[in-house]
């Protein structure tokens, strides 16, 4: 892949001189955006600036056209069997939260996760624990970071409605095995729904091929707009998963007491929606499709691979497992002997102009239970080069051993 030709495409990283440009490493956060995606969001608002769904005038109709163009390419390049089984919503938290507290758990109903939860998994579970009464066991993590599948497979039962849980890990970059950990929980009578943020970006998910009866991510970690999630939910699944927001566009009629909800995906669309988001997460789904999943994927794993060898035998330096970088995709996790994460990153941005993510990285739970106070993220993309790993690793190991 060429990671230089594709720089080109990313206002950000057109800017300035090499001296000035920053290293962009924190892309698991948010990635940065191409300029198709900001065309076509742009479009919107200078050519058809309207609302879909309500008005009849051309200019509804053809944001109606945009967006139900988005929505099959959310559908193909997920490989759902229905564009109707894919939902627009504000973010992956909106789609978790979705289906938590809409999927009919009740008192007693146990939930199964992983030890290395998003909070955007974990705290709404907590809430359901406090208001509903669910039950939520945690699977815990082998001592080198990966996931225990027999662990996972004896602590199903008849009483796990749900299985949660993060597909790549925001920490590490670990990646579960989706389709074993499925066909598992099916077999026990479990839902599946997966966090998929993490792993989009750069892994091509067959939700058929998955059998995963949910699956959310978020369009700004993948090249798309902020403000826009995209939640799948199968056929089966999305006739009786209940809506977490109500009001306009979500439903066919209503009287003084009672309405009537619209069919899948448009009841979870209640409201106004982040049009010019949906069709710029068109745009940047064209693009992942262009470039090709499998070709950045690699990318990733080659840049790891690059930082690992030069930090891991670096005194001072600790790397979060798993150590072997083709388990982490584009995330190296570590921390400083001496050296707060936040005084690195804060170091690496105002000496090196090096940007990246430092703290809890809203898994605030796993660094209790390791007893940490934090890391430093690094996460490399399909935009970023050898030769500013190069200048990250330098940067680090300069820390390391000159602090």
């Amino acid at each position: 892949m060429d990671a230089e030709r594709l720089r080109k495409d990313f206002p950000l990283l057109a800017l300035g001189d090499e001296a000035t440009r920053p290293i962009y490493l924190d892309s698991a956060c948010q990635t940065l955006r191409p300029k198709c995606v900001l065309d076509a969001m742009h479009e919107y608002y200078s050519s058809f600036p309207a609302c879909a769904g309500r008005s009849s005038h051309k200019l509804a109709t053809e944001v109606d056209i945009r967006c139900d163009d988005a929505r099959t390419k959310a559908s193909t390049f997920f490989n759902a069997a229905d564009p109707a089984e894919i939902a627009f919503l504000k973010n992956a938290t909106e789609g978790l939260n979705t289906v938590i507290f809409g999927s009919g758990l009740r008192r007693g109903d146990e939930v199964l996760t992983t030890d290395y939860e998003h909070n955007s998994v974990h705290v709404p579970l907590v809430h359901a624990q406090q208001e509903i009464g669910i039950r939520r066991r945690i699977v815990a993590s082998r001592d080198d970071g990966t996931f225990d599948l027999e662990a996972f497979k004896n602590a199903l039962n008849t009483e796990v409605r749900l299985v949660a849980m993060c597909l790549t890990s925001n920490v590490t970059g670990y990646t579960l095995p989706a389709k074993a950990m499925v066909e598992i929980a099916h077999d026990h009578g479990a839902k599946v729904l997966l966090d998929a943020a993490q792993a989009a970006p750069s892994t091509r998910l067959n939700v058929q091929a998955m059998g995963v009866d949910y699956l959310v991510v978020s369009a700004h970690k993948m090249l798309g707009p902020s403000g826009v999630g995209i939640m799948y939910a199968s056929a089966e699944c999305s006739r009786t998963l209940r809506p977490l927001t109500f009001g306009g566009h979500g439903v066919t009629d209503t009287t003084f007491d009672s309405y009537e909800l619209l069919s899948p995906p448009e009841r979870f669309e209640a409201g106004l929606q982040n049009y010019s988001g949906i069709i710029g997460t068109g745009a940047a789904l064209e693009y992942l499709d262009r470039v090709g999943l499998e070709e950045i994927r690699e990318h990733e794993r080659s840049l790891n691979k690059r930082m690992t060898r030069r930090l891991m035998d670096v005194s001072g330096i600790t790397i979060l497992e798993p150590s072997d970088p083709n388990l982490r995709a584009g995330m190296l996790a570590f921390n400083v002997a001496g050296v707060s994460h936040h005084d690195v990153a804060m170091i690496l941005d105002h000496s090196r102009n090096i940007l990246l993510r430092a703290g809890k990285l809203c898994c605030h739970s796993l660094f209790e239970a390791r007893r940490l106070d934090g890391c430093v993220r690094a996460s490399a993309y399909l935009y970023n080069t050898p030769a500013e790993i190069d200048a990250f690793s330098q940067a680090v190991e300069d820390i390391a051993t000159k602090l």
